[in-house]
């Protein structure tokens, strides 16, 4: 009798919402992928016409276009630059736009595709990545924004190196600050307290970084140190703070310069230009993150 071997089942792909890095599904803005010729992967992202943290009124917010980018590159991390889940990727610079009549909500959820292509891919023998990558992001048929990231990936032995005493996310929310008290929503274009990033401090167009880590959706499950996502939100906020009516932002040329940690205090600086406002946020006296806001306004809907 001739026995068939038994062949072991290849292990199941991790659900999409580890593959972006999130612990809740709902928060998967990330749908779908595939190969394109050229080298080029096209991402296919979902924005509802609802949400607690990147709508506000009729309109969503910018962050939702950086946090698709996000997950866009932490899946093609994974499934196309094989580097595995548990190493830590980390933002170093970003440029990124978005034609702001793009961030009016529809009459049904938003398909936004995600064309990723990757310039530069440097490996380190010992097993850290350092890549660059460009968005075109597509709509409806139309262009309506795009990005180029520069960011890492490092194992854990090498990120724990880097991180010290600060490596374990679950002790740093455990020595986080004091909730420190919202600016009213209205100063910053928010209408939830919740979602307010910044702190008054008597100090003309400074704030201290408000960092609330029980936040659903900026803290979806715990960190080593505050994500880049919060930052930019809090200069998002700031150029708001700096303008007397609604704005958009709808470019960031940003530099990510140090960890931020939870243990201290951070203070977040906008200096109005003529054409742009440039943030600054330091730590400890240290600038931790840099950029230059660019915004527009709101769109008013004419009477009829």
């Amino acid at each position: 009798m001739t026995m068939t071997p038994t062949v072991a089942a290849p292990p199941a792909e991790p659900p999409i919402q580890t593959l972006v890095r999130k612990d809740k599904s709902e928060e998967a803005l990330v749908t779908d992928w595939r190969e394109l010729p050229d080298l080029v992967q096209e991402v296919t992202a979902i924005w509802p016409q609802s949400h607690v943290f990147y709508t506000e009124g009729d309109h969503y917010t910018p962050m939702l276009f950086t946090e698709s980018l996000r997950q866009a590159l932490a899946l093609l991390s994974h499934r196309v630059h094989s580097i595995p889940l548990g190493h830590r990727l980390g933002w170093e610079e970003i440029s990124s736009w978005i034609v702001p009549t793009a961030l009016d909500i529809q009459t049904s959820p938003k398909k936004v595709t995600l064309l990723v292509s990757h310039p530069s891919i440097t490996r380190r023998r010992m097993g850290s990545v350092y890549l660059v990558s460009r968005i075109d992001a597509v709509s409806d048929g139309h262009r309506i924004g795009g990005a180029e990231v520069r960011y890492s990936a490092h194992p854990p032995a090498i990120y724990d190196r880097l991180r010290g005493p600060y490596a374990s996310a679950k002790e740093a929310f455990g020595k986080a600050i004091r909730l420190t008290a919202p600016v009213a929503p209205a100063l910053v274009g928010r209408s939830d307290t919740r979602n307010v990033v910044l702190t008054p401090i008597d100090q003309p167009l400074s704030w201290q970084l408000r960092v609330d880590t029980t936040h659903s959706v900026l803290f979806d499950h715990p960190h080593d140190h505050v994500p880049g996502m919060v930052l930019l939100e809090a200069a998002a906020q700031a150029a708001q703070a700096t303008s007397p009516t609604p704005v958009a932002t709808t470019r960031f040329d940003t530099k990510f310069l140090r960890y931020v940690e939870f243990d201290q205090p951070c203070f977040v600086t906008a200096t109005p230009t003529e054409d742009t406002i440039q943030v600054t946020i330091t730590q400890s006296g240290t600038p931790v993150f840099t950029t230059t806001v660019t915004t527009t306004p709101w769109p008013t809907t004419q009477p009829n």
